[in-house]
């Protein structure tokens, strides 16, 4: 596509204007006293993130024990409670 290039003052003038021809794929140079300064130019698409996947830990030994959900349980007790 074609390179655009205009003053900083038409660039304030017409921004929201150049922002869609920088959408559309045009590159805008912004010049200062006829000196190329900036280049206004269309991002690529944002890429999604990957989805995380349960089970990433799987095949590295790693095991949930049975009693997970009631490990340390006499010992949070007995911070709380204190001891039977």
């Amino acid at each position: 596509m074609a390179t655009t290039t205009v003053n900083i003052h038409d660039a304030k003038t017409h921004l929201s204007k150049l922002i869609e021809r920088a959408e559309r794929g045009e590159d805008v140079v912004i010049a200062r006293a006829g000196k190329p300064v900036v280049r206004l130019t269309q991002l690529e698409a944002m890429k999604k993130p990957k989805k995380r996947r349960l089970g990433g830990l799987e095949g590295f030994g790693f095991k949930v024990p049975d009693d997970f959900d009631t490990m340390f349980q006499k010992e949070i007790e007995e911070m709380f409670y204190g001891e039977e």
